[in-house]
């Protein structure tokens, strides 16, 4: 780290509520979204590191109602780990440190929107689910947060990114896709559409189950890939879930969904040897009981009943986004080669049809739970 960016952190962490001595800084990340850094002070004879993250306004456009959800959040987890008799919380739950100001952010004369968060230490995190152990582990730390959150009122939250999962919408935007062709990709993604268009009757199948009553609206995470999932150096144990930008209202099974669709299948996104893709179901097994386990406080039984079909939703629904960005031009996902969406969007095909073909065995085994 050069001097210069040295000397910027010092004065950010002037801005936030952080006691003691500058110490050391390092970038922890470059990301496409938001730069990340690791900052170290000396206090009271220890040293206490923290994290300096800025937002990127052109992705999140109201980042202050984003930022109050994240503080309205952490302090509400935080409060009922306390209540649980959870004595290490900070390494449980994120701690966002405030401003000198008292507002959960800082603006600085750049427009740089920055945020500070106590570092969570001794834990890693890993790209993807290695072993059913933990996929375990993601499910229950997911659930234990939805679980802490559920006695929050949806009132008390913003809608950052509205429609996040509407997949009626997201399916209507890749029929206009397809309808225009501008890029003339259609006819390379044709076996690709035949299969979407098959799918519409499964499009609004949480939609209609939520408008009819069924299901409610919680407060979710909305963003439940097993990255964001910290867990233990030593034990494995799941600690803190972090990556709260996307939390708002919305259906807990979207979070399962989302977990079914990143933990199950150990493939990469843009997986091209498609006789790979397939639902693990070891994997799914010990994703649903750490799920199920952690969300008996509060899971209905019709939501329960909706566990496996959001798995193939979500899934699906990532797909076709993918497929309308290639039709499109690739405008949204970032791209390494012309047909990287659309080899993305057939690995999520793929795995449509694998949790298609093992449903019966997944519901079957989600009902014994």
């Amino acid at each position: 780290m050069n001097p210069e960016e040295r000397n910027r952190l010092q004065r950010i962490g002037r801005q936030f509520q952080i006691e003691g001595e500058f110490h050391e800084a390092h970038r922890i990340k470059v990301g496409h979204i938001n730069e990340t850094f690791a900052v170290t002070y000396f206090h009271e004879g220890r040293t206490v590191r923290y994290v300096h993250q800025t937002l990127n306004t052109e992705v999140f456009k109201e980042p202050v109602p984003l930022m109050n959800n994240v503080l309205r959040v952490t302090e509400h987890i935080r409060e009922r780990l306390l209540e649980e008799g959870t004595t290490d919380v900070d390494r449980r739950a994120l701690r966002v440190i405030r401003a000198r100001d008292g507002r959960p952010y800082f603006l600085d004369h750049e427009g740089h929107f920055w945020r500070t968060f106590l570092f969570v230490e001794r834990v890693r995190t890993f790209e993807a689910a290695e072993t059913p152990t933990q996929a375990f582990q993601a499910a229950q730390a997911f659930g234990h947060f939805q679980s802490l959150l559920s006695d929050l009122s949806c009132e008390d939250l913003a809608v950052t990114i509205p429609d996040f999962h509407h997949t009626r919408k997201r399916f209507q935007k890749l029929q206009q896709a397809i309808a225009k062709d501008e890029c003339d990709r259609a006819s390379e993604a044709a076996k690709e559409i035949a299969f979407a268009m098959k799918q519409d009757a499964m499009v609004d199948v949480l939609l209609n189950a939520h408008a009819r009553g069924e299901i409610p609206e919680r407060i979710t995470h909305n963003d439940t890939k097993f990255n964001n999932v910290m867990l233990d150096q030593e034990s494995g144990e799941a600690m803190c879930v972090v990556d709260l930008d996307t939390v708002m209202p919305g259906l807990v099974l979207y979070d399962f969904g989302d977990m079914v669709r990143t933990t199950t299948s150990r493939t990469a996104e843009d997986e091209t040897y498609l006789d790979r893709v397939e639902l693990e179901m070891p994997f799914f097994e010990q994703l649903a009981r750490g799920y199920v386990e952690s969300t008996r406080s509060f899971l209905t039984p019709q939501e329960k009943s909706y566990l496996v079909v959001s798995g193939a939703l979500i899934t699906f629904t990532i797909g076709i986004r993918f497929l309308t960005d290639f039709l499109e031009g690739d405008h949204y996902f970032r791209v390494h080669r012309p047909d990287h969406n659309l080899v993305r969007c057939r690995k999520q095909f793929k795995l449509v049809e694998s949790i298609q073909q093992k449903s019966e065995e997944m519901q079957a085994f989600v009902d014994r739970l």
